[in-house]
């Protein structure tokens, strides 16, 4: 599965439509601000993590500027079986502050 990106407005809209958003950062990255309603799952975590939390829903992955996601997209595409499907948020936060969203 590879993951598509897709603008921080494209991502609001798939979340109001109940896509989960899955913040990749670090902890302390993502205690000093994140987007509201974000889960927390770090980059250095995903390999050890049970995603079910899906369930069938679109998963947009998220880190502070995209470019995580992006590097490892192998990795969180793996985590997202099934017929669900994965996104990666171009520009992660600082894309999403940027659109003056929510945070």
């Amino acid at each position: 599965m590879s993951l598509r990106n897709i603008s921080p407005a494209e991502a609001q809209r798939l979340l109001h439509q109940g896509a989960i958003l899955v913040d990749i950062r670090e902890a302390d990255e993502h205690a000093r601000e994140k987007v509201t309603g974000a889960h927390h799952l770090p980059l250095s975590k995903l390999d050890e993590a049970d995603l079910e939390l899906h369930e069938g829903k679109p998963v947009i992955f998220h880190c502070k500027s995209g470019a995580r996601p992006m590097g490892n997209a192998p990795r969180p595409a793996q985590k997202v079986g099934g017929p669900c499907e994965a996104f990666i948020m171009a520009g992660g936060l600082d894309a999403w502050k940027k659109a003056v969203l929510p945070i």
